[in-house]
């Protein structure tokens, strides 16, 4: 694949996982699907989550309190975090097709464990995400 491809399936990879988390976001404060629903509440809540602020919050040392799923989910969305943004501003990075690969697999993975943790850690972790700690 060319190199335009690799830097744009990278960039893919990580917004898979950020889409994730935004779903999760607002899946988990103003609830799934169904005419009950508030649609502009749920879409406030969705993109209410800001780039840099949730890679923050996922290198935060409080994260090892939470299960292995939203443990590991955190950690590889830093790691894909950093690695979108060198695949589209570096315009010296050299990507190969097999670590793309590994990035595309590392996300599929961390997805599908995070979506298995239990909604009330899943909820803890929006609040995480979302909300500004704020000291005491």
């Amino acid at each position: 694949p060319s190199q335009v491809s690799l830097r744009r399936a990278t960039s893919s990879a990580y917004y898979a996982m950020f889409h994730c988390l935004a779903r999760n976001c607002a899946d988990a404060f103003v609830g799934g699907n169904g005419s009950a629903r508030s649609k502009p509440a749920w879409r406030q809540t969705y993109r209410a989550i800001e780039h840099g602020a949730a890679k923050t919050a996922c290198k935060d040392s409080k994260i090892s309190a939470f299960p292995q799923g939203i443990e590991d989910f955190a950690n590889i969305f830093v790691t894909l975090q950093e690695k979108r943004h060198a695949a589209d501003y570096d315009p010296f990075l050299r990507l190969t097709k097999s670590e793309v690969v590994a990035e595309i697999k590392a996300a599929h993975q961390a997805i599908s464990d995070f979506q298995n943790v239990a909604m009330k850690d899943r909820r803890a972790f929006a609040a995480h995400i979302l909300f500004r700690k704020r000291g005491g």
